[in-house]
């Protein structure tokens, strides 16, 4: 008998607490688990109340003072510190803490952001870490439902959804611009190749069955990818490249219409929006242009210039 040990066990809301003498830490789960209510089967955790700290060895268990209070938690629920409040409203915020763990555990848990948002409590940096689809799973997320799950106010879980949505327009106009430097420096190759070599003869139906090793519908003259992101509904104009994006405002209202299936209002729309999406690239690339003309040596500006204008007129022949 003397090797057992006086200690007291809660649940995380430390609504139930209970006095026990246990010989072990496995002693202490299973009694732990049968006066709180919990399953037999269920996995639990065992930290110390006062700061979360987790107990997992039998020896570090021993060493701790007699009365010690620990706490199981469930495999999803966190240890979070006690809100101390005045007599006269305590039992408004125990009654709150537990109707919104509550409700997460019963709804949100399910929901794919739960998980992120659990990863963000635990260390708020490894947002820097998270994918563009983690960031965009995180703004979708309903802001109240984020806030109770983070333990924010809800001004406070709707800042940092606007944070993420601005990191990932961030990294869409990133995207953009890399697309610009690359056609810009294809032009500049095409300018040189047609310096050096002599023109070649087209083959004929060579381009007919793929495009730089890409399949190609053979009805449309679109990759299948293209004609995917067309039928997209949320601003389509903006995830095309360039030269699709060139090749949709060649084609024209009816020709689309026939290849995407729309009606007449929304096929103009569609090809309007490209077309805007075309010209302000072709602004873009201008303003490049003008930047690097004046940072460039005399003897290279000219060259240089020649290539840019041939990239702006290749955009300017799409978008008129």
């Amino acid at each position: 008998m003397t090797d057992r040990k006086p200690c007291k066990v809660c649940n995380f809301t430390r609504q139930k607490s209970y006095g026990l003498v246990v010989p072990s830490l496995d002693e202490l789960k299973t009694k732990g688990c049968e006066f709180l209510g919990f399953s037999p089967d269920e996995r639990v955790t065992v930290v110390l109340e006062d700061d979360g700290t987790i107990v997992q060895d039998q020896a570090y268990f021993l060493c701790l003072p007699l009365n010690t209070k620990f706490m199981l938690l469930h495999e999803k629920e966190t240890w979070s510190p006690a809100r101390r409040m005045d007599g006269g409203t305590a039992w408004m915020a125990r009654d709150s803490i537990i109707l919104g763990a509550d409700a997460v555990d019963a709804s949100a848990a399910a929901s794919p952001w739960w998980h992120l948002a659990q990863q963000l409590k635990q260390d708020l940096t490894s947002i820097i870490l998270m994918s563009e689809e983690d960031l965009q799973t995180l703004v979708d997320a309903p802001s109240p439902e984020l806030a109770s799950a983070l333990g924010f106010q809800q001004k406070k879980a709707e800042d940092l959804q606007e944070t993420m949505q601005r990191v990932l327009d961030r990294r869409e106009e990133e995207r953009q611009s890399k697309e610009l430097l690359q056609l810009y420096l294809k032009a500049s190759e095409n300018n040189d190749g047609k310096q050096e070599e002599p023109s070649q003869p087209s083959q004929e139906g060579a381009g007919d069955a793929e495009v730089d090793g890409m399949e190609v519908d053979s009805a449309s003259g679109f990759m299948p990818r293209t004609l995917m992101v067309l039928k997209g509904k949320t601003s389509p104009e903006t995830r095309l490249s360039t030269e699709d994006l060139q090749m949709v405002v060649s084609k024209g209202v009816e020709v689309m219409e026939q290849v995407l299936g729309f009606d007449r209002t929304r096929t103009s729309e569609l090809l309007q929006a490209c077309k805007a999406e075309l010209n302000v690239r072709l602004q873009q690339v201008q303003a490049v242009q003008s930047i690097r003309s004046a940072t460039q040596p005399e003897s290279s500006q000219q060259s240089s210039e020649q290539s840019a204008e041939e990239g702006a007129e290749t955009l300017a022949q799409g978008s008129d």
